[in-house]
C-alpha cells in the first residue's frame, strides 16, 4: 500500500545539489532556506568575528570562520553558524570544502526568522554533536548568552549585556566588552 504523503528526508548529497541561488541548512533531514541577514546582524557578526580572530591569532589557538561555511555534523545535519571556532587540537576536522564534525565554539546571531530555531532545535543539535560552547547573540536585547556543554546538554554560563565584559570558558583569557559590539 502506498503512503499518500511520505515524509521525505534529505541527506548531505541532496544538500550539495540544492539550488545555488539561496543559502540552506540541513536540519534533521529538512532542507531549510536561510534569508539574507540585515545590516545590524552583519555589523555585529563582523565585529564579533574580528575580536575572535584577533584573540585566536595572537594566542595561536586555532581558526575562526563565519557564515556561510558548512559544518557537517552528520549526513542529515549541515549548519552554517554565524561564527565558528576550531582549536588547533581539532584542526583535523577542517577540510577545504567544510568542517567535518563539531567545532569547539559556535555563535548564532538571532534573527526574527531564526531565533526560535536557534534557541531550541539548534541548541539541542549542537549539544548532541558535542560542540563545547555556544553563544546566542540577541540583537533585540543587545545581550550574548554563553552556554557550555554539560552532562545534560548546554548550561547557561552567563548572559552579558550593556556595560559588561564577556568571558569564554573555552577561550581562556578572552574578554569582550559588549559596548564594543553593540
Amino acid at each position: 500500500m502506498a503512503i499518500p504523503n511520505p515524509l521525505i528526508k534529505f541527506t548531505y548529497d541532496d544538500y550539495l545539489n540544492a539550488p545555488e541561488d539561496k543559502r540552506y541548512e540541513l536540519l534533521n533531514g529538512d532542507l531549510v532556506a536561510l534569508s539574507s541577514p540585515e545590516e545590524f546582524h552583519q555589523r555585529v557578526s563582523i565585529q564579533l568575528g574580528a575580536k575572535l580572530v584577533q584573540f585566536a591569532v595572537e594566542n595561536r589557538l586555532g581558526r575562526v570562520y563565519h557564515a556561510p561555511f558548512d559544518v557537517v555534523l552528520s549526513d542529515m545535519d549541515v549548519v552554517q553558524p554565524d561564527l565558528i571556532f576550531v582549536s588547533n587540537e581539532r584542526a583535523d576536522i577542517i577540510t577545504p570544502a567544510n568542517i567535518q564534525g563539531a567545532p569547539d565554539l559556535v555563535g548564532e546571531i538571532l534573527s526574527p526568522s531564526t531565533a526560535a530555531r536557534d534557541k531550541t532545535f539548534k541548541r539541542s543539535l549542537y549539544a548532541k554533536h558535542g560542540i563545547t560552547e555556544y553563544w546566542m547573540v540577541d540583537l533585540t536585547t543587545k545581550t550574548i548568552t554563553v552556554l557550555r556543554l554539560g552532562e545534560r546538554g548546554f548550561e547557561v554560563v552567563d548572559t552579558y549585556g550593556e556595560g559588561e565584559t564577556l568571558t569564554s570558558p573555552t577561550l581562556q583569557g578572552f574578554t569582550l566588552s559588549l559596548d564594543d559590539i553593540f
